[in-house]
């Protein structure tokens, strides 16, 4: 029998993917746990494997789509099995709803009800103060496949109910404007100062985007600079530099002001901590994760160093040098990228450290 893999939770706060690459195609073999497809968060790029072995029935999205957790992206079957034709969303809309009493009959056509006689008062109203729409399952249906918006047509029936009728004319007046729009989109390929481009705002810039905006309402945005007396930092980083790179590590100014941070941290609890407005407490906590950011391909990221104070210089040059690479590769996993505290702060307003 066919099995349908779809799309499992990716991550906590992840309800969608976006199909990077395939790496099988239909009609061949695959092994259980065999990587079959490559999906981007908004966190890191993502390996799936398969829960068992079979044949490729059907590939579902193409490369570049958008998925939500839960939708089916690929059909695993037996040898010489043919997988059922996916199931178009209107063929879904006609389906009865079921819910724990049974079936729910749909409420009767407008026509059904005139022709029973039913007086204008009988017709339900639309809710004192709110947005609903009062309209029949069937005007609805006929809305969805003219793809048109119910909330922008006034209804001419009993108790300002839309018709059929006001819906096929909203949908001639949207047609008669289609031209128009279409004149004024092509327009936007440039402006006022020539020709432009426009990428789509999804994946990781996407984050970085609402990461900015969050960090203005819920960070204090304060510079200070300060000059310190470093040569003895440098002498001790030139001396350590050979026994590191005896044991393959790259020894950085990194690893020491993380150890700088973390000092400072515990003098001053206070900036270690967040605010919970909903039970109005300040949360101090009581371990050291040091955000960092790397600068990748695709914008920057913020991979965790977790529990710093615990690590030796050289246990932080290490870590810090293997984040780096896996979050430039886009391999790295979800768990290093969580876990941060006020010490990991938006992306928007992280310096890019060097490695």
């Amino acid at each position: 029998m066919a099995f349908e893999f779809k799309l499992p939770d990716l991550g906590e706060g992840l309800t969608e993917g976006e199909i990077v690459q395939w790496l099988v195609k239909e009609g061949v073999s695959i092994e259980e746990g065999q990587v079959f497809v490559k999906v981007e968060t908004d966190k890191a790029v993502l390996e799936i494997p398969s829960p068992r072995k079979g044949v490729i029935l059907r590939i579902g999205p193409a490369e570049g789509q958008t998925v939500q957790v839960g939708q089916v992206i690929l059909v695993i079957g037996e040898e010489g099995e043919k997988p059922e034709p996916a199931a178009k969303p209107e063929e879904a809309e006609e389906r009865p709803s079921v819910g724990v009493v049974g079936v729910l009959e749909e409420a009767p056509e407008e026509t059904e009800i005139k022709e029973k006689g039913a007086p204008a008062e009988a017709m339900p109203s639309p809710p004192a103060g709110g947005t609903g729409v009062l309209a029949m399952p069937a005007v609805r249906k006929v809305a969805r496949e003219l793809k048109l918006d119910l909330t922008t047509v006034k209804g001419s029936g009993p108790g300002g109910r839309i018709t059929k009728e006001d819906v096929e004319k909203a949908s001639e007046k949207k047609q008669e404007k289609s031209p128009g729009e279409a004149a004024v989109k092509a327009a936007r390929k440039y402006d006022m100062y020539g020709y432009v481009e426009r990428i789509p705002l999804r994946g990781m810039r996407k984050t970085i985007a609402r990461a900015m905006v969050r960090s203005k309402y819920t960070a204090p945005h304060v510079t200070a600079m300060d000059e310190a007396d470093v040569t003895r930092l440098v002498a001790l980083r030139e001396r350590e530099k050979e026994r590191a790179s005896a044991k393959g590590i790259h020894l950085t100014y990194l690893p020491f002001v993380i150890k700088a941070v973390v000092a400072g941290l515990e003098d001053h609890p206070y900036v270690n901590a967040t605010l919970d407005d909903e039970n109005e407490e300040i949360i101090l906590k009581k371990y050291f994760n040091i955000g960092v950011a790397v600068d990748t391909e695709d914008g920057l990221m913020v991979p965790v160093v977790k529990n710093a104070k615990e690590k030796s210089i050289l246990q932080l040059a290490d870590e810090l040098t293997k984040l780096s690479e896996k979050a430039r590769s886009r391999t790295i996993d979800l768990a290093d990228l969580k876990g941060e505290g006020s010490t990991a702060p938006p992306s928007s307003i992280i310096p890019r450290w060097p490695f």
